[in-house]
């Protein structure tokens, strides 16, 4: 009579375990329904789902595999399952899957205990947990720019109110500094092949056209004017000409100036040259200036940048713009201009931003990050990174830190 037996392997991990039971399955002729493995810390769990041919009996290959555990110092276990209740498993594998990804400085059991909490309530069930990130700092070690943790959680099922769920993972971010990333598991969250960032706030950490209006003297009207936009009083069109009009007189030496005070942002140049590695495209869609942007393309190694054109005239700013605004909707509509010059499909664009401007390419892109947000962009972006720097992006799509370092290594 066929048998359907799950085997529960742990103890100290060593090379050859997995062999050394596996063979004895082999010899006994047992089908593999499933199988998994992890290791933590040394440990080894190692799960095997077996079904024994009609024509044999498992009393036999049970004591084989008992006397293999005692030999190597190894625990065995064993647990009987019903055929219906194996059939039942097997239709809940066709379930959606989703990903959930816990980004920090470091991960404590208070974050991971209100995040499975809420899996729970929804009714998803976890399959399997993974750390992405490398060496962890102990407690009374100092958290740096370096100090990155990230667990990915695999979850199957719907949650029962994805709004309410997703507002909870909000709270939770907000309350436990960490950051929460829920992602349907499809075959194009492994496969995104461009990512487009705003610049100002997210690429680089200033604003330029408020770093050009303290060397023209009248950063206290341009902020004024940025207030009223903020305010919706005035739309980013009419806000940027206005701003951009204070500026006239301004020498061009003051743009190299601003240049050189410039700071990349956190996990930038990590981030673009591992995309770089992994063959992604790489854009700016900015509301700022070519001027800045270019400078940033050569810098970092970007494959395309659309920005405005600051217009200068001998050797003085004009107070004008050269061409189309790049507003909210022209960035979208530039994003998806790109994803058909490059062949893809929006589901394959990551989107970087900060501001509500960046808000048409975030809803757009497959995957829209809201990075170092305002609450009201975080709310209304798919996703959200505000503890980490960008190389954090990494992380979202399922790339661990050993591989970072593999690729920049060899690149």
């Amino acid at each position: 009579m066929r048998e359907i037996i799950l085997i529960q392997v742990s103890g100290s991990d060593r090379p050859g375990l997995t062999a050394a039971f596996t063979r004895i399955l082999a010899r006994y002729r047992l089908n593999i329904l499933d199988i998994g493995q992890a290791v933590i810390h040394d440990t080894l769990s190692l799960g095997i789902l077996v079904e024994t041919p009609p024509d044999a009996e498992s009393s036999a290959v049970l004591k084989d595999l008992l006397f293999e555990a005692h030999k190597l110092n190894i625990n065995v276990r064993f647990r009987p399952i019903d055929e219906d209740r194996y059939e039942e498993w097997v239709a809940g594998q066709g379930k959606d899957r989703h990903i959930i990804t816990l980004l920090a400085r470091k991960i404590t059991a208070e974050q991971l205990s209100d995040v499975t909490a809420t899996v729970a309530d929804n009714g998803l069930n976890i399959d399997s947990i993974a750390r992405l990130s490398g060496r962890v700092h102990l407690e009374g070690e100092s958290l740096n720019e370096d100090s990155r943790a990230c667990i990915e959680i695999s979850v199957r099922g719907e949650p029962k109110d994805g709004e309410a769920m997703r507002a909870a993972f909000l709270n939770i971010a907000n309350e436990r500094n960490l950051d929460i990333a829920f992602q349907r598991d499809s075959a194009f969250r492994r496969n995104r092949r461009l990512v487009v960032f705003d610049m100002d706030s997210t690429l680089i950490r200033s604003e330029v056209i408020d770093e050009l209006a303290m060397e023209a003297g009248v950063g206290e009207e341009v902020a004024e004017i940025t207030e009223r936009a903020m305010r919706g009083e005035l739309d980013f069109n009419e806000s940027f000409k206005a701003r951009v009009a204070l500026l006239k007189g301004l020498d061009e030496g003051a743009l190299e100036r601003v240049r050189e005070r410039i700071q990349l942002t956190e996990g930038a140049q990590r981030l673009i040259s591992t995309l770089r590695a992994l063959g992604y495209r790489t854009a700016i869609l900015s509301g700022g200036f070519t001027w800045f942007g270019q400078w940033l393309q050569q810098l970092l190694g970007i494959d395309y940048v659309y920005a405005n054109e600051l217009e200068i005239e001998n050797g003085q700013v004009t107070g004008r713009v050269v061409g189309q605004i790049v507003n909210g909707q022209r960035k979208a509509d530039l994003l998806k201009q790109i994803a058909t010059q490059e062949g893809i499909s929006l589901e394959q664009v990551i989107a970087v931003g900060d501001g509500a401007n960046d808000l048409p390419m975030l809803g757009e892109a497959g995957l829209g990050i809201a990075f170092r947000a305002k609450p009201l962009v975080k709310q209304n972006a798919e996703q959200a990174i505000s503890t980490l720097g960008l190389d954090g992006i990494l992380y979202l799509i399922g790339v661990r830190d050993k591989d970072q370092a593999e690729l920049l290594k060899g690149s």
